[in-house]
């Protein structure tokens, strides 16, 4: 472990960040998680799948 990431830890524990960070951060992970969930439950649509183009090639 590097002293810089020693020093911004002990910034974080003198002051550590304020309870609606803390809900913002879990509230994203939490719906960021959801989606996966959704997403393996589910599967991926077709409509938001890319057609293949070949390589080298741009398509118009």
């Amino acid at each position: 472990m590097s002293m810089r990431w020693l020093l911004r830890a002990s910034r974080w524990a003198r002051n550590p960040p304020s309870e609606k960070r803390v809900k913002l951060v879990l509230g994203v992970v939490a719906l960021c998680l959801l989606l996966v969930a959704l997403e393996r439950f589910f599967g991926w649509p077709d409509w938001l799948t890319l057609e293949g183009t070949p390589r080298g090639r741009i398509a118009r």
